[in-house]
């Protein structure tokens, strides 16, 4: 790919219409006036930036600002169709897809079930699901400029296989992200779908400002994800936040009941774990989520049944409290984020019972919080890495070699940025 020179006006037009491209993003349709003051930019510099975007098709004429002294005014705006990408919250059951356009617009949802499916042609899968969104958006798949897969496991760099990731079969091949990326023709990235409701939480929730902070997830399994210096970690082989297989006291442990018997902090606060626990305690429900959503109704309803509601909780809260005290004892964050069903059902009464344990365990004594991100926390996450990627790409693509066409330069990016970063940035 062709770079400008630093200190040629090419890399100086470069950084003016990225600036101008984001300014437009955050701000929404300006004038160019508007657009000049913002970006600190001359009017005929910002008038020929404005030209030279139209010419790219990032930048389209949205009407006219009338009523202003003197000329009436153009608008312009971000060309929507500038690029898509799609986003996936793969579990065992279904894969739920996001399509957004290059503003961050979701165009397009679609849910593709898959019950019951011991393995079967993963390619096939998330093709299928993809063509759904893009049917409903009336779009090629092919015009993807970047898919993000979110999954309850994590790619090894040192062998591109998927680990931690036994519940999802089928998805345990060689070169995961290259089979995909050659079987349905766009960039593909994986990254633990923890992770990705850590990274919305920085971007939009409860995690804003924070630089150090942990997420634990709690529905039918156990996760978490750390965050350290603004960064998230990942560990060694992806591994980093699979709290499920982590040991604790008063859970049966590996060595004795065999890897793929329930063991350490999955055994004692996992979503069949939840169950139990209110069951003894009298209240049902047909998932971990809705039994602890009747426990909290029952609570706040009082009467006979709320004492011993909140008896109940207040033992899921001690076990979830062990494993967030060996987090906590090691990484010191600076907030404790909780997500997943099981804790958002709990609410208010869940959390507070939780902070107060944990911090009758340890000496750090963090902040619990509530996820604050709205709908699909692994689809926020996942669109917004997808989004960074293609704009980064698109934003551009205005600057190299006219002899080459738009969908080349495209492509030719893509194909760079995949060998650079074969993995999801931070």
């Amino acid at each position: 790919m062709s770079q400008p020179t630093p200190g040629t006006p090419s890399l100086l037009r470069a950084i003016n219409d990225r600036a101008a491209l984001m300014v437009l993003l955050e701000r929404g349709p300006l004038t160019r006036p508007e657009l000049g003051a913002l970006t600190g930019l001359s009017k005929p510099t910002a008038s020929q930036l404005l030209a030279r975007l139209q010419e790219a098709g990032l930048v389209v004429l949205d009407g006219i600002r009338e009523g202003l002294p003197g000329r009436t005014a153009e608008l312009y705006r971000i060309n929507p169709r500038a690029a898509h990408v799609a986003a996936l919250d793969v579990t065992p059951g279904r894969i739920d897809v996001a399509l957004a356009d290059i503003t961050g617009t979701v165009v397009a949802e679609h849910r593709l079930a898959t019950p019951g499916r011991t393995a079967g042609d993963v390619v096939e899968r998330v093709r299928d699901s993809l063509a759904g969104a893009c049917a409903d958006a009336q779009l090629d798949l092919a015009a993807l400029s970047r898919v993000v897969i979110g999954i309850g496991g994590a790619i090894d760099p040192s062998t591109g296989r998927l680990g931690y990731a036994a519940h999802i079969p089928g998805w345990h091949i060689p070169d995961l992200v290259g089979t995909l990326r050659d079987g349905i023709g766009v960039p593909v990235d994986i990254e633990n779908d923890v992770n990705l409701v850590a990274q919305a939480e920085q971007a939009r929730g409860a995690a804003q400002g924070h630089q150090d902070y942990v997420l634990l997830w709690a529905d039918e399994g156990l996760g978490s994800a750390l965050v350290l210096g603004g960064r998230l970690h990942r560990g060694a082989t992806g591994g980093a936040g699979e709290v499920g297989y982590m040991p604790v006291l008063g859970a049966p442990i590996a060595r004795d009941v065999g890897k793929r018997a329930d063991h350490g902090f999955q055994a004692l606060s996992g979503g069949p774990a939840v169950l139990r626990i209110l069951r003894a305690h009298g209240l049902r429900g047909a998932t971990p989520p809705a039994a602890v959503r009747n426990a909290v109704k029952a609570v706040e309803g009082g009467g006979a049944q709320a004492e011993k509601a909140r008896e109940a909780l207040r033992e899921l809260a001690g076990r979830l409290a062990v494993g967030l005290a060996a987090i906590t004892a090691v990484v010191d964050p600076e907030i404790v984020v909780l997500s997943g069903g099981v804790l958002l059902s709990g609410g208010e009464i869940l959390r507070e019972l939780i902070e107060q344990e944990l911090h009758a365990l340890t000496i750090p004594r963090p902040p619990l919080r509530l996820s604050t991100v709205e709908g699909n926390p692994v689809l926020a996450g996942a669109l917004d890495l997808a989004l960074g990627i293609a704009r980064d790409e698109t934003f551009g693509a205005v600057h190299r070699p006219e002899t080459t066409s738009r969908r080349e330069a495209h492509d030719r990016t893509r194909g760079e940025h995949d060998r650079r970063h074969p993995s999801i940035p931070s």
